[in-house]
């Protein structure tokens, strides 16, 4: 195999290399750790690991490589982790004032079970304070810049693409709230990325970073270590170049915990687990994947065809819509009638949870404590004007008034309600047939840091929501996967048609290629309050959600070389299938590779 950049390959083909001895470990750590120094001004981490405790992995991890004996195919492999998991050898700050100095006494499940597979953690990526943010721009340790149009060295395999900087001190933001995961990933500084995604937080950045991003199904993934923020909605996701690389990492992690109550078993999330499993089975590569995807039901909802949905992007779900036709795969159009409910229903149990979740960040156990001699009431007051941004802040005090006992009936419990009305739009829509949802993963790429400054923050967090929030309201898998790049050619004709006021419908033939065959779902309220299926419901337009009071233009600008994506939803217990689609979308549409440069 030769090899002209390690930092350019994915874990896959560094997991060939490194059995094959085609590169070795101990150069493979140099590598990704010089690396950190030439991406430094992207703010991808907040600390690294200490050089003893690396020195020592990867001693180990090399001795293994050489007598043949890798423990797993994350053996020897660079991996960071997102800070707001358990680390006892480190800070775990949540990119928090609060937490600046906050060292756990225990690590986190899933760190324990990278450790055991040989993996090496090089540091731990910086974040939105407490995962609450989506552009990475919210952290006490400054904002996370892409490495898309930085100036950094990188190169596109198609060089029809731009990939200059961008006017002098002009960049674009990471996604959030997993951001330093997905641009340490991104730019080499390590092969794979322990996120965690609340209501897109993994998804979000890999759709803005170009990487493959999977929220897996909940309780698929153990919680103990990771620092909460919404109990019912937490999920530990990875994030990686290919899908295959995000299957290694999730063959690793899956695993019933025992210290936590939502953590679920093989039987309720199926996975392969040969012992040298180290990419899919032959079965399932993308060359003999035709007959899955031959076989699929695709199900395009309307409701994600909104205002303020860049142009491009459209253009990209499109033309998937189209590929998945043509191999064979039927793709109808669907609805899910309470999507456009889930942003307002995400925010409402969001700010509950917090405001129940952080009564714990009083400065006595742990934490920032600044120092008073009037009361214990105040101490505590102190200490969290100083330790919470004004971000958390607004949570939590949101969060507050949503439970006040005068109007948690018409908040709290109203999102529940409609919380499970979401639920059940997917349940009625995967029980007829539907295998697989394609829709957007975020309404636009990477904007300027300006539109999440100038405009209030918490608009924008609630506009890229609407295609990630559902996800999480459900339960369900969810994956992000890149489609390609923006483009001079579609930038020129994508501006005007917006301003116009014109958007872009789904190609008819799915409307056409199913009407009267009782193949497209929606969901009727019963006069029980149940939910009942019309099979002669037919795309319904007034059904799409109405986000055109929004201010998004600053969002549809003319930048070239962004990553697109798209993102795939199945059913409870789907994520390895949503992989295996994922693995045919990335062989099918050839998206271009990111080339880095090894610095060494």
């Amino acid at each position: 195999m030769s090899i002209s950049s390690v930092l350019s390959l994915s874990l896959t083909e560094l997991s060939s290399a490194l059995r094959n001895k085609t590169v070795s470990i101990t150069q493979v750590v140099e590598q990704a750790v010089a690396q950190q120094s030439v991406m430094a001004d992207l703010n991808a981490l907040i600390s690294s690991a200490p050089s003893s405790r690396l020195q020592h992995a990867t001693q180990h991890a090399q001795h293994r490589q050489d007598s043949g004996t890798l423990l797993s195919p994350l053996d020897g492999v660079p991996i960071v982790v997102k800070d707001n998991y358990c680390t006892s050898w480190a800070t775990t700050t949540c990119a928090s004032k609060m937490l600046r100095h906050y060292t756990p006494t225990y690590d986190a499940t899933l760190v324990t079970r990278l450790e055991a597979a040989g993996a090496i953690i090089i540091g731990k990526s910086n974040m939105d304070e407490f995962g609450m943010g989506s552009g990475g721009t919210f952290s006490t340790f400054g904002p996370i810049k892409n490495l898309y149009r930085s100036g950094k060295p990188y190169a596109l395999s198609d060089p029809t693409y731009r990939c200059g900087a961008l006017e002098e001190g002009e960049w674009v933001v990471s996604g959030g709230s997993s951001g330093g995961s997905a641009v340490a990933v991104a730019s080499g500084q390590a092969y794979c990325g322990l996120g965690s995604d609340t209501g897109g937080s993994v998804r979000n950045p890999a759709s803005l970073c170009g990487l493959v991003g999977l929220k897996p199904s909940y309780g698929a993934l153990p919680r103990t270590g990771l620092i909460s923020l919404v109990n019912s909605m937490d999920c530990p996701g990875v994030l990686a170049k290919t899908c295959e690389d995000c299957a290694m990492m999730m063959a690793v992690l899956l695993g019933r915990d025992k210290a936590d109550s939502t953590s679920q078993g093989s039987s309720a999330i199926p996975w392969a687990r040969e012992e040298d499993e180290d990419r899919f089975s032959s079965a399932d590569r993308p060359g003999t994947l035709q007959d899955l995807v031959s076989g699929l039901v695709v199900g395009v909802p309307s409701e994600y065809h909104c205002a303020g949905l860049h142009p491009q992007i459209l253009q990209a779900w499109t033309r998937l819509a189209d590929k998945l036709h043509d191999a064979g795969a039927k793709v109808v159009p669907v609805s899910l009638p309470h999507t456009p409910y889930a942003p307002s229903c995400y925010t409402v149990l969001n700010t509950c949870e917090v405001a129940s979740n952080f009564t714990r960040y009083t400065g006595f156990q742990y934490g920032l404590r600044k120092s008073c001699k009037h009361s214990m009431e105040a101490q505590y007051a102190l200490s969290r004007a100083e330790g919470l941004s004004q971000v958390v802040k607004d949570r939590v005090l949101a969060g507050n008034y949503f439970l006040l006992a005068d109007n948690k009936e018409n908040y709290q419990q109203q999102a529940m309600k409609v919380r499970r009305l979401i639920q059940q739009d997917f349940d009625c829509v995967f029980n007829n047939g539907v295998d697989v949802l394609l829709t957007p993963t975020t309404l636009f790429p990477a904007t300027s840091p300006s539109l999440f400054s100038v405009r209030n923050s918490s608009e924008l967090t609630y506009l890229q929501d609407l295609c990630t929030s559902p996800a999480n309201l459900a339960g369900l898998p969810a994956l992000s996967v890149p489609v390609g790049f923006t483009n001079a050619a579609q930038n020129s004709t994508s501006s005007q048609r917006y301003n116009d006021g014109q958007h872009y419908e789904l190609r008819d033939q799915y409307r056409a290629s199913t009407e009267g065959d009782g193949s497209i779902y929606s969901r009727s309220e019963t006069e029980n309050g149940g939910t009942s299926v019309d099979d002669t419901t037919v795309y319904q337009q007034n059904a799409q959600c109405d986000l055109s009071q929004a201010d998004v233009v600053g969002a549809v600008h003319g930048i070239e070389g962004l990553p697109l994506s798209l993102q795939l939803i199945g059913p409870y217990g789907t994520d390895r299938k949503l992989l295996q689609i994922g693995s045919w979308v990335q062989s099918t549409l050839n998206v271009p590779r990111t080339i880095l440069q090894d610095p060494l």
